[in-house]
């Protein structure tokens, strides 16, 4: 963060009613060059068919009369290309915005300013999209909330639709709160208002915020900010009987308590709340589970064999106990997440398998550390060596799929291996680093 960010932070932490009326300028033309070379070079280009290598050459012409327009509230983005992706494990698909080039750089700049006002503001309950957080610390302050408080519940939540609505009118309320820079509330107004492209075909945008930009995160922690993070905080957890905490990533998020009454209350509570704001909880993602060092003992009461499991960030969440036997959370890839892993890999393979070698190899280890560094958390090896298993035996397949005649012995196959090595699983965030990650 630079200087005049640190003191609009100072400020921010300082004063929390204070709304920053002037903040267009700190969007320079440094500042969008940057955040313009932070874009990768592979992006998919908006409608207007500029990539970002185009959009780089030619930055010193669109950037001056960009900014110019910014400054005078004259600025029009273009609409976002609509594209819809499928859903992971699932049949149905979902809408992803790909705005342009430029105004992707003009988002993640706006986005920079903005966020050193509301990062004061945030609550730490909070994990998704912010500076210096993310999935790991979430997952690792959910296992020390349920680890060491008070709880014997947990409500798992998740938002229906929550990108495409967002309504516009409480949105800029929100917004208000904090900015009177009137060039930045146009240049919000005009990004929600932008509109999409799908099959050349041009669609008002009413209601939502495009998934694809840089500002659709922040604008959407702002409204959850305010819709359920403080509302939880000043207006629910005082009225509880017993302790209660709330873990959010996004639109996911894991409320725990203390005590049934407690989450059945606020259960209710929340429907009304967000229904006040144009939002509803998705049924089919959202139920209260007994959950807790206690959990294991009620079940056995109930006549079941074990305590349900809780889903999240891509974790299955579970009740076990360590050497010592003292309760602690255990945690494995989710199943669909594990399936979709393993074939995603395996697509690959099939793709790659003409390659040669070294280079096949140099992908397979490529992709098999991006899932290490996620889903290598304390407990999880064994999903890991499943992951690992999988794209070794499907990789000696694939190879002797290379020709008719190329069948490979697996003493071939473990030469091969010992001349060019599959990376093995590892755990990138050991149990004693665990609570580096919690933010309580």
């Amino acid at each position: 963060m630079t200087t005049k960010l640190e003191r609009i932070a100072e400020k921010a932490r300082q004063e929390p009613t204070l709304r920053f009326t002037s903040l267009a300028h700190h969007i320079t033309k440094d500042r969008l060059w940057k955040c313009l070379q932070h874009i990768p070079k592979q992006s998919a280009p908006g409608i207007d068919g500029i990539t970002q290598e185009e959009a780089s050459k030619d930055f010193a012409n669109w950037s001056a009369e960009m900014l110019r327009a910014v400054h005078r509230k004259g600025y029009k983005p273009h609409a976002v290309n609509r594209v819809w992706i499928p859903k992971p494990g699932k049949a149905e698909k979902r809408p992803l915005g790909v705005p342009c080039i430029a105004d992707r750089a003009l988002q993640r700049s706006t986005a920079e300013v903005l966020n050193a006002i509301y990062e004061q503001d945030f609550l730490d309950c909070s994990f998704g999209g912010r500076p210096g957080r993310g999935q790991h610390h979430a997952l690792a302050t959910l296992n020390e909330i349920i680890s060491g408080k008070k709880v014997s519940w947990v409500l798992e939540a998740d938002l229906k639709h929550f990108f495409g609505s967002l309504d516009h009118q409480w949105m800029m309320t929100f917004v208000e709160h904090r900015i009177g820079d009137p060039r930045i509330v146009r240049l919000i107004q005009r990004w929600l208002k932008a509109g999409v492209m799908e099959d050349g075909e041009f669609y008002a945008s009413k209601e939502g915020t495009p998934q694809g930009g840089s500002i659709s995160v922040l604008l959407s922690n702002i409204y959850l900010h305010y819709v359920l993070d403080l509302w939880f905080e000043k207006a629910v957890k005082p009225r509880l009987k017993g302790e209660a905490y709330l873990i959010r990533y996004i639109d996911d998020f894991i409320v725990c308590f203390q005590y049934r009454a407690d989450a059945n209350r606020f259960h209710e509570a929340l429907k009304k709340r967000l229904h006040k704001f144009k939002l509803e909880l998705e049924p089919d993602k959202t139920r209260l589970i007994e959950f807790g060092r206690f959990a294991s003992r009620q079940a056995k009461a109930q006549g079941k064999k074990k305590p349900e499991t809780l889903y999240f960030l891509g974790f299955t969440h579970f009740c076990t106990r360590n050497r010592k036997g003292n309760f602690m959370v255990g945690r494995k890839t989710e199943k669909k997440r594990l399936r979709r892993s393993i074939g995603k890999i395996q697509t690959t393979l099939r793709l790659i398998r003409h390659w040669p070698i070294p280079e096949q190899v140099e992908k397979i280890n490529q992709m098999l550390r991006g899932h290490y560094n996620y889903y290598g958390m304390a407990g999880n090896l064994k999903s890991l060596y499943k992951v690992y298993q999988a794209t070794d035996k499907y990789w000696h397949k694939m190879l002797c799929s290379r020709n008719r005649k190329g069948y490979v012995t697996w003493e071939r196959y473990a030469q091969i291996k010992s001349w060019f090595p599959i990376v093995r699983p590892r755990i990138s965030i050991p149990y004693k680093e665990l609570k580096l990650y919690v933010i309580l």
